[in-house]
């Protein structure tokens, strides 16, 4: 069982700790701007322009204060939950856009954010 608990450790925190640094932070101080072209990919899919920014800012908080959260085991689940829904929206977006071939890092974040997900808490996380 601590093989496991070791496993599952790594699992969080590389996960997370990838998604901080090469998406999240970025995105999440990158201003206004960044957000509404971010958020445009969902905006143009449910045709609703005006939440382009609301949604962008989720995204980009979801990839960073959500991976963050994962990283170090607070608030899993929601965390986790955030980053599947952000995973499956970039995930339908590159493959209308660019087929199935521009969207294996999307759809390998989503395989493990939903491991997470299922997972939940494990032995080496807050207890909240």
């Amino acid at each position: 069982m601590k093989k496991l608990d070791l496993i599952f450790l790594f699992l969080r925190v590389f996960t997370g700790g990838m998604m901080f640094y090469y998406h999240g932070f970025a995105k999440i101080t990158a201003g206004s701007d960044r957000w509404d072209r971010l958020g445009s990919r969902l905006s143009e899919l449910i045709g609703l322009d005006f939440l382009s920014i609301p949604l962008g800012f989720m995204a980009s908080f979801s990839e960073s204060i959500a991976a963050f959260f994962i990283m170090i085991g607070l608030f899993i689940r929601p965390s986790s939950f955030l980053l599947i829904f952000t995973m499956l929206v970039a995930t339908l977006s590159n493959v209308l856009k660019k087929g199935i071939d521009g969207s294996e890092l999307s759809l390998i974040y989503l395989f493990l954010f939903t491991l997470i997900f299922v997972k939940g808490k494990d032995r080496f996380s807050f207890r909240v």
